[in-house]
């Protein structure tokens, strides 16, 4: 999300709050030191038959050095599967495999080269439900790259590749989300999102969505999306809170 590159600073000085939502796109900007944030959400997610409750999702970030942040992604889910009636739908609740990873600033917007950090994680199955634990440790990455083209508006996107634990061949992933700030509070985007893997149809999406500010600290948000290929997800909406405290001051 581009609300840092966009806003800049609040009136007292201090830099507001960047997260990583509510769209697909990771933001490049990498947490403050010694700042410990929350990102957390809940998403419904409809593909064909199948529907999926994450209740929640969350981020847990720490930033250790100016160009460093170290991340922890927690995702409780819920599947909802017809079957045959009277018994009613199949519903299967469990935790997905916990991702360990770290967020690394590469170089700083010049020109016609954008803001870049790298996003390396691992999705780790024995923190997994046994119903949710894929075979192997499932590793993904991505550039997240963001430009300022205006005082109020922003361009960020990403490109990288994620492993589910299953299939050696890699989805292929890539987003990129355009961002206008209406306000010092408010931030509207739009996204286009999709992955390909080999051997399969393509998943290509578009979402939108709004966020508000409620402090330099906390922001809520909301968004929906929907499937715009016949290989991607129907559709989803997901509301979210995401809030930061500092947790020392810097030597």
């Amino acid at each position: 999300m581009l609300l840092l590159i966009l806003t800049g600073y609040s009136a007292i000085g201090q830099v507001v709050i960047d997260t990583d939502r509510p769209d697909q796109t990771e933001s490049a900007t990498v947490l403050p030191k010694y700042y410990f944030q929350l990102e957390t959400g809940l998403i419904r997610e409809k593909d064909h038959d199948l529907v999926t409750f994450v209740h929640p999702t969350a981020l847990w970030k720490y930033g250790i050095h100016k160009r460093l942040e170290l991340r922890l992604i927690t995702e409780l889910v819920s599947t909802e599967t017809p079957i045959i009636l009277p018994a009613g739908n199949k519903i299967l609740t469990g935790l997905l495999p916990i991702q360990i990873g770290s967020k690394i600033s590469l170089w700083e917007e010049k020109g016609l080269l954008p803001k870049t950090s790298l996003i390396a994680q691992l999705g780790l199955p024995a923190s997994s439900s046994k119903k949710f634990r894929p075979s192997h440790p499932a590793p993904n990455f991505r550039l997240a790259m963001a430009h300022t083209l205006g005082e109020n508006f922003g361009l960020g996107y990403n490109l990288g590749a994620e492993w589910d634990g299953e299939n050696r061949s890699p989805h292929w992933i890539y987003s990129i989300a355009p961002g206008y700030c209406i306000s010092e509070k408010w931030y509207l985007y739009i996204e286009f999102f999709g992955s390909a893997v080999k051997g399969a149809m393509p998943q290509n999406n578009i979402d939108g969505g709004v966020a508000y500010n409620l402090s330099d600290n906390c922001k809520l948000d909301l968004s929906l999306g929907k499937g715009i290929s016949k290989g991607a997800i129907d559709k989803y909406i997901a509301l979210g809170f995401s809030f930061r405290v500092k947790t020392k001051n810097n030597p």
